[in-house]
């Protein structure tokens, strides 16, 4: 089964996410946003389309084209019924090629949170997995400084005081979280030397070193949740 993943250039590690479809039996081809303008027209053979987060803003102007392409990819898959999986950035350009929008956050998010799930969602995910437990309080790694509005017609699954956490539109899916996150992951985005990650964990009062030992404790557990999470959304995109 033919996948497509969507990101950045230095940041296209699909973590948790990617091994969850690769092992469903999904291989990925990955389209780098910096290239946009030189991306394929999507093929009728694409089953899935994984769009991962980005350290940019769905209303920055000098990303605009690229915005742009990406919106439209995700129109038109969507409208063709090809399940879409969006993370961070990726479910903020889902929504806003669906009609929805983007702004800055309520406030920013960055480590360890809870989201408020719908109870209608943690019951249908106790529905498929009986052994889920206590899924609704379960915390989920964030890094985002902007949120999203749905369309109109899509179902808000999950919310926080930041703005929505998770919806769904059909075959489409979007969570304002990173179930992808491994160690690795979190590593590279904090770590030492690099441009933005550091300063912005130290505006936020953030000790790297205590994130990145957090993000190591949780790693093994923070793969069965979302194996949870993406359980429901294959459960959904096929019936």
């Amino acid at each position: 089964m033919r996948a497509i993943l969507i990101a950045n250039k230095a940041d296209d590690d699909g973590g948790h996410v990617v091994a969850y479809f690769q092992k469903l039996g999904y291989s990925f081809t990955t389209l780098t946003r910096e290239e946009s303008d030189k991306w394929p027209l999507l093929g009728n053979d694409v089953q899935l389309v994984v769009s991962l987060g980005s350290d940019w803003s769905v209303y920055w102007a000098d990303v605009a084209d690229h915005v742009r392409r990406e919106s439209e990819l995700l129109k038109g898959a969507h409208q063709a019924g090809i399940p879409l999986f969006g993370v961070c950035f990726g479910a903020q350009i889902l929504a806003f090629a669906l009609g929805g929008e983007v702004s800055r956050a309520y406030h920013t998010e960055i480590g360890w949170f809870s989201v408020d799930w719908e109870p209608d969602f943690c019951q249908k995910i106790a529905e498929i997995d009986q052994k889920s437990g206590n899924f609704a309080e379960k915390e989920w790694f964030q890094w985002h400084y902007d949120m999203f509005v749905p369309p109109n017609d899509a179902q808000i699954l999950a919310h926080s005081s930041a703005g929505v956490q998770a919806f769904q539109s059909g075959r489409s899916f979007g969570v304002q979280f990173h179930p992808e996150v491994t160690p690795a992951v979190v590593e590279r985005w904090a770590r030492i030397g690099t441009e933005a990650g550091p300063v912005e964990l130290q505006q936020a009062g953030i000790d790297p070193q205590r994130l990145l030992e957090e993000t190591a404790r949780r790693a093994d557990n923070y793969a069965s949740q979302c194996e949870l999470l993406l359980g429901f959304f294959i459960a959904q995109v096929h019936k």
